[in-house]
């Protein structure tokens, strides 16, 4: 049995987003655009780790870095 998934940090590359805003669309707790259009992150801890991580892998251009609680990139 694996442990429940638990995110210590949640990074937007602002170089990178294309503001597709799918992350806004699964997570708007967490991810909101702001006026250049671009991703940033409103509340770490707006919304559970899985639906942050599926926030993140909807991302069309990998601009949504996850760790974990011992600080290990787990996506991309």
């Amino acid at each position: 049995m694996s442990k429940p998934l638990k995110i210590s940090k949640v990074e937007v590359d602002r170089d990178a987003c294309i503001g597709a805003a799918p992350c806004v669309t699964v997570a708007p707790g967490v991810f909101q655009l702001d006026e250049e259009n671009k991703a940033y992150i409103v509340d770490q801890n707006g919304a559970d780790a899985e639906t942050i991580l599926l926030a993140a892998q909807a991302c069309p251009v990998q601009a949504i870095k996850v760790f974990d609680e011992d600080g290990n990139q787990i996506y991309p």
